[in-house]
Parts: C-alpha cells; sequence; structure tokens
C-alpha cells in the first residue's frame, strides 16, 4: 500500500530530528574528527534542504503569485463580486489579527516569563554589566553616569548606546543588528512610505525579479492587469488565457516539488535541530511555553471559525491543509508555502479557485497572526525583565499596553513572507515603547524554532480566511455548502 504524502512528510520531520540530535551529541565530543563529521552533514543537509527545495519553490513564488491573481480577478463576472470578495477579505485579515494580538498579550501578562527564576539571572548578569559600565564611563569622562535621584545623564545613555553597538558579538549576529539597527532608525511614517508606497508602485518585472520577491508590488499590478483585462473583455481573452495557463502549470509543478518534500523536510529539520540543540531552551523556556501556547489558543479559536463560520469542521480541515501546514512549519516561510496551500485549500477543501487564487496570495503577504502574537510577546517579555534599568526606562502600564497591541497589529502587516522577518518588524513594537534593540539578540537563540510555529499559524489563518470567504460567497460562486 502506498504511503500518503502527509505521511512521509511526517516521518522526514521525525527523522530530521533524530538526526540532529545525534549531529549536535556528535559536534559536542571532543576532537577534529567529529567537527569536520559535522560540518560535512550540515553542508550536505543544507544543499538538499534549504538550498534546493526552498530555493525551487521559491522559484515559482513570483509567477504564481501574477498568475493566480489574474487568473482569479478574470474569473469573476463582474467588479461588484471582486469587490465582495475584496472586503470581506480584508475584514477577515483585520479581526483575526487583532484577536491573535489580544491572546498573545493576556498570555504574556498572565504567565510573565520575564519575571520568573532563569530571566531573574538573565537581569542580575544585566545589571553587573551595567554597573560596571557606569564606573568605565566616569573613569574615562569624569563626569558623573548617575544624577543625584539615580536617574541615567543623557549623555550616559549616548554613551552606552555606542558601546553597545560595539559589543555585538558573531558574524551571524552582527548582520542581524545590522538590520535591526537600520530598522530602528526609521519612523512610522518612512516605513509607511517605503515599505509600503513604493513596494506598490515598482516596475512589475523589478518586482518579479527582486530576491526575495516584492509581493506587494506584484499584488499591486496583478489587480491593475485583472481589472484592465475585465474592462477590455473579449480583445483581451488571448492574455486571460496565458495567466490561467500558467497558474495551471505551476501547480503542476507544485505537486511535483512535493514528491521530493518529505527528504528535503528532514533534512531542514536536522539541521535546525544540530545547529541549537536542546540546551537553548533552558532560559528561554518560560517565554517559548508562553508564545506557543498563545499559538495554540489561536489555532483554537481559528479551528472554530472554520467550523462555525466556514462551514468545515476541525478534522476535515486539518486532513486538508496538512502537507501546506507542515512545510510552512518546517519552511519558515508562508511565501515559499503558497503553492502548496492553494492546491490543498481548492483540491481538499472544495475552495473556488476564484477565492483561493485573490485571497490567499494577499494572505500571504498582509495576514500574518503568528507574526503578530510573538511580536507583542516578545517586546512585553524583554521589558519584564529589563524594565527600569539604565537604558530601559519603561514599564508596562495601561498605555504601554495599548500602544504595543495597536504597533503589533501594523507591524504584522509589513512583515515579509521569508524568515526571520518577525525579528525585523517587531524593532517597530519596540521602537513605539522605546525599547533598545541590543536586548532583542535575547531571543535570536530561539527565534527559528518559534518561527515555525509562527509561520505555520499564519498558513492556517489563510486557509481558513479562503474557507470563509467561500461559504459567504457561495451563492454567488456556486460553491458546495460545506466548502
Amino acid at each position: 500500500m502506498r504511503i500518503k504524502l502527509h505521511n512521509l512528510i511526517f516521518i522526514g520531520m521525525v527523522g530530521g530530528v533524530i538526526v540532529g540530535v545525534g549531529l549536535w551529541a556528535l559536534e559536542k565530543r571532543p576532537g577534529e574528527t567529529s567537527q569536520a563529521i559535522c560540518r560535512e552533514a550540515l553542508w550536505w543537509l543544507d544543499l538538499f534542504g534549504p538550498t534546493v527545495f526552498m530555493g525551487a519553490l521559491k522559484m515559482i513564488i513570483a509567477p504564481l503569485i501574477l498568475a493566480s491573481i489574474v487568473s482569479g480577478v478574470t474569473s469573476l463576472p463582474d467588479m461588484k463580486e471582486l469587490g465582495a470578495i475584496g472586503w470581506k477579505t480584508l475584514a477577515y485579515y483585520v479581526c483575526t489579527t487583532t484577536i491573535a494580538v489580544t491572546i498573545g498579550l493576556v498570555f504574556v501578562l498572565t504567565v510573565q516569563p520575564g519575571k520568573k527564576s532563569a530571566a531573574a539571572e538573565v537581569r542580575d548578569r544585566r545589571v553587573a554589566e551595567l554597573e560596571e559600565r557606569r564606573q568605565t564611563y566616569q573613569e574615562t569622562t569624569g563626569e558623573p553616569a548617575l544624577s543625584a535621584e539615580d536617574r541615567p545623564e543623557p549623555q550616559y545613555l549616548v554613551w552606552l548606546a555606542a558601546q553597545e553597538g560595539a559589543v555585538q558579538g558573531g558574524i551571524h549576529q552582527a548582520a542581524r543588528m545590522s538590520r535591526l539597527a537600520t530598522a530602528g532608525e526609521r519612523t512610522a511614517g518612512d516605513i509607511f512610505k517605503d515599505d509600503i508606497i513604493k513596494p506598490l508602485l515598482m516596475n512589475p518585472f523589478r518586482a518579479l525579479s527582486a530576491s526575495p520577491p516584492n509581493s506587494l508590488g506584484i499584488i499591486f499590478f496583478s489587480l491593475l492587469l485583472g481589472l484592465a483585462c475585465m474592462v477590455v473583455g473579449k480583445p483581451a481573452g488571448n492574455v486571460v488565457s496565458f495567466f490561467r495557463g500558467l497558474n495551471a502549470v505551476i501547480m503542476r509543478v507544485t505537486h511535483w516539488l512535493m514528491s521530493v518534500s518529505p527528504f528535503a523536510i528532514g533534512c531542514i529539520m536536522a539541521g535546525l535541530v544540530a545547529r541549537n540543540g536542546p540546551e537553548i531552551f533552558q532560559t528561554l523556556g518560560w517565554y517559548c511555553g508562553t508564545v506557543i501556547g498563545g499559538i495554540a489558543v489561536h489555532v483554537a479559536v481559528l479551528i472554530a471559525i472554520a467550523a462555525t463560520v466556514g462551514g468545515v469542521g476541525a478534522l476535515r480541515l486539518l486532513r486538508g491543509i496538512r502537507e501546506a501546514y507542515m512545510i510552512a512549519f518546517t519552511t519558515r516561510s508562508s511565501a515559499a508555502t503558497l503553492p502548496v496551500t492553494i492546491a490543498n485549500v481548492t483540491e481538499k477543501l472544495n475552495v473556488s479557485p476564484k477565492v483561493a487564487n485573490f485571497s490567499l496570495p494577499l494572505g500571504a503577504t498582509m495576514n500574518m497572526d503568528g507574526t503578530a502574537l510573538y511580536e507583542g510577546v516578545a517586546v512585553i517579555f524583554l521589558i519584564q525583565i529589563y524594565g527600569g534599568l539604565d537604558d530601559v526606562s519603561i514599564t508596562m502600564t495601561a498605555m504601554t499596553t495599548l500602544l504595543i497591541f495597536v504597533t503589533a497589529v501594523f507591524a504584522s502587516v509589513g512583515a515579509a513572507a521569508v524568515p526571520d522577518a518577525g525579528l525585523v518588524t517587531m524593532v517597530l513594537v519596540a521602537a513605539a515603547v522605546h525599547l533598545p534593540i541590543h536586548y532583542i539578540p535575547l531571543i535570536f537563540a530561539v527565534d527559528a524554532f518559534l518561527d515555525m510555529f509562527r509561520t505555520s499559524t499564519n498558513v492556517l489563518g489563510d486557509s481558513v480566511g479562503a474557507i470563509v470567504v467561500n461559504r459567504l460567497e457561495r451563492s454567488r460562486l456556486g460553491a458546495p455548502a460545506k466548502a
């Protein structure tokens, strides 16, 4: 009997974890031979997993978004139907993102992971570091670091910020810090202009060829192109046929890639576990538990929405999107998972391609429930640990919580559908409450692990959105009532 694909993917994930733990244990053994074996194994794992498989998925993202949206828009009979699908999709995204952030804030304020004993040790180490910095500053400049009221002097804070920027170690971490520092220097207006307006108006060929692709620009141009085809009518028939054919061809390529996904996903999991190991979760265990707990509750909310509003039960939903969910979990990219998500939703959950081809590419760019939840939890977790120190004057108040809530909702919209994008957009949330970015590296160690949970939640949220809109529009689409 042939084993089903989702079972093969699960086997690949488990096998990857076993191999990863073995490599991690081997790397800890003394001797150059063990180190060499680990380096060689990681090279091959990176080749077959992130390089080949994820590269192949990302290769078809840009043409898929273009073809799917154009074919989706042109398949609708009139502008009224497009408007109905559009506003229902956007309303769903706003509602679920708001729910996700609320759940995250409730969890982090209730559990308070930043107040646990392990986090207290982190704070104590930072207090000792700041004491040394004050002494160094006073010896170097001859000026006091603190005022008579034990408040940091402005010139000391400037000096301290420069010192923190100079001590971030490691090539990979330094690159991340550079990205965070650049993001932290921009205002909300700059982000709106540079990350939303400019990408929307980018040359479509440049948007398609960018790495990663400029999803906002592709979506905007695709909508314009589809609308123009509808207005032009019969003379645009060849253009419409081309994009519908391209969409079908890309979906076939997606099925081919899925045939090798169990092996590739095993390689990705093995590399992740081998590099991090279980020890990274000792200090940040409560933080990880808070994020995962909040995500679990939000997943339950999404399943309930699918059942009550979308008419799709929990088992049917999970069976229908399990391949997309597992690939999102391992690749940590909702954009790379997009071809599989569209295939699962249309073929297994009977969602109309008209809805799926419009809502899912849009959701992969704008609907980031897991990311929004994570950003709020992460910033409050850091405030709970470091609040009240020399360079962290903020404390948790009702206004601080409200500001984090609003900023996390909007920041998640700008999160690119690629790994680690949540770290960069989290800078916007941290900057809104004046949390210095040099505290963010504390969570670098577990970010890749948590990114797996939040990305798979993003994909689940997109899928439920397509199901809900499909059912609400079934009278006009002629879709089955249960979908």
